[in-house]
C-alpha cells in the first residue's frame, strides 16, 4: 500500500494542564503518547506541526459569546459567582474550572481546526490531533470533561471546502454534542458506536435519526457491556461500508476515544488495541481524507499505547514496528509487560448472549437503505478570508474611534458590570427563598436529557412567569452515572440563556431591554440630532442656543451668537412635499 501524507499536530504545553487532584481526565496522556511515538521514530515519517491556538472568536463559530467569555475569565475562585451557583456553563462536578482551562481549550480546538485546514488545502491525506475529540461539549455548556467541542469547529471549517463530511465516533460514550450540532443538516452524517443504557450521557437510541433536512443522517449503534473485537467488527464494517456507499463523504472525521478499550476505568466494553485500531485501518484503506482525533480514555497507559499504534496505522507501518516497547522517559509506566498491546479480558459479551447485536445491525442498515443517495450541495468559491477579517472586525479598532465611540464603549462596560451584579443578587435571593423547593425525581427518559422534547415535567413553582414555561431538565454525571436536575426556561429567553436565576413572582429577564440601556439610546439620539442639524444649516452651542451657519458664512465668519435662536424659538420640523426640511420659527 502506498504511504499516505500524514500531518501530526502536537503542542508541548498540552500535557502540563491538570483537571485537579484525583480527576479521571489526564491531559498528560497526550504527552506520554507523543513520547512513545517519538521513541518508535514515527515523527520522521510525517509532518509534525504545532497548531495555531484557537482564539475566542474562532470558538464562537459554534459556541455562544457569553460561554466563551466565561471560559476566558473563570478561575477556581470566581466560578461560583460567574456560573451563578453552578446553574449554567459548568453544571455539576465533571468539569472543574482548573487553572488555564481556556488555554487548554485553545490548544485542543486549534489542533482540530488546523487539521481541517490541512486536509482542505490538500497538504495531507490524514491529519492527527490526539488532543481533540472532546465530543460532549454543547453550544453553551461544558459536559463530560469537555469544555470546547473542537470536533464541531473542525467540521465547520471543513464544510467551507467539502460538500459532505462523515463523523464516526467509537468512544464508549455517545457523541451527543456533535450529533446535536448537526442534527438538522444532511451535509454532515454522524455515526456513533457506544454503550447505551444507564450510562452517560443517556442518549443515542436508534430512534434518534435526525430531524428536518437531516432526517436519516444521524446513525446510532447502541451496544451493551463486554463487546469483543469480532462482534464489534461484525457491526462496524457493514454499517460504515454502507454509509460510504450511500453518503459518499468528501472527508471523514474519526473520534478514537480509547475508553472503549478493555480495562478502562469508566468504559465497560472489551476491545483490544488491534480491534480498536481496525477502525483506523478500515477508513485509511477507503482512501478518503481522514482526521484522527482523541477523546475519552482513562487508563492512561492503555490510551498511550493505542494512540501510538493508531499513529502507526495512519503511516501504514503497524506491521513493521516492534511490539516490545522501546526506551522512553515513561518506560516504567508500561509495566509489567512493557509491550505495545491491550488484550481483551474475560468479560461476558452481553450483545451476543441476548442476540441483540443482529437486530441493531439490521436496524442501522435499514435506516441507511431509506436514504436516496448522497445529498447534492450547491458549491461556490471559498473566500480566502472571512467577512469579519475583510472588514477589520478582528483587529484593534482604537485608531478609528472618535469621542462618541469611546463614551459608548465605556458606558456599555459599566452596564455589563451592573447587570452581572444584579444577576448575582437575583441568584442569592433565589437560593435563600427556594432552598427548600421540591425537586422530586422525574421519570426516567428514553431519549436525550439535553433536547427540550425530553423534558421530564413542568416546574410549577415558576409557572407564573409570563410568556414562558418553567421546567426542569436532567443532567447525568459521567463519573457517578446519577441524574440531577437544574431549572431552566423552555420557551423564550430565560435565566439559562442569560444567567439570571428566576426569583418568585418576578418576570423573565430580558437581557437587552433594561432601563439602563435607554441611556445609550438617549446619547445616540442626541448626537444624531445635532449632526443632522449641522447638515441642514443649523448648529447648537453648549448653552442650547442655535445659530444660522449660512448667515455666519455670508458675513465672512464674523456673525455673532446673539442673533441665534434659543431652544424655545424652535417650534417644529415640517416636511414638505419635496421631502425637504423647513424650519418654522416664531418671530
Amino acid at each position: 500500500m502506498s504511504r499516505r501524507k500524514v500531518a501530526y499536530y502536537y503542542d508541548s504545553d498540552v500535557g502540563a494542564y491538570t483537571y485537579g487532584l484525583g480527576h479521571l481526565m489526564k491531559p498528560h496522556r497526550m504527552r506520554i503518547t507523543h513520547e512513545l511515538a517519538t521513541a518508535y521514530g514515527m515523527l520522521d515519517k510525517m509532518h509534525v506541526l504545532r497548531p495555531k491556538r484557537a482564539s475566542a472568536r474562532d470558538m464562537t463559530a459554534f459556541h455562544t459569546d457569553e460561554y466563551i467569555h466565561f471560559l476566558e475569565n473563570v478561575t477556581p475562585e470566581t466560578v461560583e459567582k460567574m456560573s451563578y451557583q453552578r446553574s449554567r456553563f459548568l453544571v455539576g462536578d465533571d468539569n472543574p474550572p482548573f487553572e488555564g482551562v481556556f488555554e487548554f481549550c485553545s490548544i485542543s480546538a486549534g489542533g482540530s481546526i488546523c487539521a481541517a485546514q490541512r486536509l482542505a488545502c490538500g497538504a495531507a491525506d490524514i491529519a492527527i490531533n490526539w488532543a481533540g475529540g472532546l465530543h460532549h461539549a454543547k453550544k453553551r455548556e461544558a459536559a463530560g470533561f469537555c469544555y470546547i467541542n473542537d470536533i464541531v469547529l473542525g467540521i465547520l471549517e471543513m464544510l467551507r471546502t467539502y460538500p459532505r463530511v462523515l463523523y464516526i465516533d467509537i468512544d464508549c460514550h455517545h457523541g451527543d454534542g456533535v450529533e446535536e450540532a448537526f442534527y438538522t443538516t444532511d451535509r454532515v452524517m454522524t455515526c456513533s458506536f457506544h454503550k447505551f443504557g444507564e450510562f452517560f450521557p443517556g442518549t443515542g437510541t436508534q430512534e434518534d435519526t435526525g430531524s428536518g433536512k437531516g432526517k436519516g443522517y444521524s446513525v446510532n449503534v447502541p451496544l451493551k457491556d463486554g463487546i469483543t473485537d469480532e462482534a464489534f467488527k461484525s457491526v462496524f464494517d457493514p454499517v460504515i461500508a454502507r454509509i460510504l456507499d450511500v453518503f459518499r463523504p468528501s472527508a471523514v472525521v474519526l473520534q478514537c476515544g480509547a475508553d472503549s478499550l478493555a480495562g478502562d476505568k469508566l468504559g465497560c466494553l472489551n476491545l483490544s488495541m488491534q480491534g480498536h485500531a481496525h477502525c483506523v485501518q478500515f477508513l485509511r484503506d477507503s482512501n478518503v481524507p481522514l482526521i484522527l482525533l482523541g477523546g475519552g480514555g482513562y487508563t492512561v497507559k492503555n490510551v498511550a499505547k493505542t494512540w501510538t499504534y493508531e499513529t502507526a496505522c495512519a503511516l501504514g507501518i503497524e506491521n513493521d514496528i516492534d511490539l516490545n516497547l522501546p526506551w522512553s522517559q515513561y518506560f516504567e509506566w508500561f509495566g509489567p509487560t512493557y509491550r505495545l498491546e491491550v488484550p481483551e479480558n474475560n468479560m461476558e459479551d452481553m450483545n451476543v448472549k441476548d442476540g441483540s447485536l443482529n437486530q441493531i445491525r439490521e436496524a442501522a442498515l435499514e435506516q441507511l437503505q431509506q436514504l436516496k443517495g448522497p445529498p447534492s450541495v450547491q458549491m461556490h468559491d471559498v473566500p480566502r478570508e472571512s467577512i469579519g477579517e475583510h472588514l477589520g472586525f478582528g483587529k484593534d479598532g482604537d485608531e478609528g474611534r472618535d469621542e462618541l465611540d469611546d463614551r459608548l464603549a465605556q458606558h456599555a462596560r459599566y452596564l455589563y458590570n451592573l447587570q452581572d451584579s444584579e444577576s448575582t443578587v437575583d441568584s442569592e435571593e433565589f437560593d435563600s427563598s427556594d432552598s427548600g423547593a421540591s425537586t422530586s425525581t422525574a421519570n426516567h427518559w428514553r431519549r436525550t436529557p439535553y433536547r427540550s422534547s425530553s423534558v421530564s415535567r413542568i416546574n410549577k413553582q415558576h409557572s407564573n412567569f409570563p410568556y414562558t414555561s418553567a421546567i426542569e431538565r436532567k443532567r447525568m454525571s459521567i463519573v457517578t452515572g446519577k441524574y440531577y436536575e437544574i431549572p431552566i426556561q423552555e420557551h423564550g429567553f430565560g435565566h439559562y440563556d442569560f444567567g439570571a436565576v428566576p426569583t418568585k413572582g418576578s418576570i423573565k429577564r430580558r437581557f437587552f431591554q433594561n432601563t439602563a440601556w435607554e441611556e445609550i439610546g438617549i446619547i445616540i439620539d442626541a448626537q444624531i440630532n445635532s449632526r443632522t442639524e449641522v447638515l441642514h444649516g443649523y448648529a447648537r452651542e453648549s448653552n442650547g442656543t442655535y445659530y444660522d451657519l449660512a448667515g455666519v458664512m455670508e458675513q465672512g465668519g464674523t456673525g455673532t451668537l446673539e442673533s441665534g435662536y434659543g431652544d424655545d424659538d424652535i417650534a417644529e420640523e415640517v416636511y414638505d412635499d419635496d421631502d425637504e426640511v423647513a424650519m418654522s420659527v416664531d418671530s
